[in-house]
């Protein structure tokens, strides 16, 4: 299975919600906190051009936020991309 990496801040309801289902998934997940870190939320935003949370990694794939991970799945297109 491919890393994750999910970049989050505390009390993010999407952040939570994009956890839930990759804790459903059973995958393991690398998480990344910025809240209060000015230089993660910089380097967040120069890796995905948004400072918004969550921000999803799979491999080196830059997936975007809790919608589309979970549009992702939706369309039966997660496990593939995960795998």
């Amino acid at each position: 299975m491919k890393p994750v990496v999910i970049y989050t801040t505390q009390y993010c309801g999407y952040c939570v919600r994009a956890k839930r289902l990759l804790d459903r998934k059973k995958v393991s997940y690398q998480e990344i906190d910025v809240s209060g870190d000015d230089d993660a939320r910089v380097k967040l935003t120069e890796r995905t051009g948004r400072r918004t949370v969550p921000q999803i990694f799979i491999g080196e794939r830059h997936v975007g936020g809790s919608d589309d991970l979970y549009a992702l799945d939706a369309a039966g297109e997660l496990d593939k991309i995960l795998h």
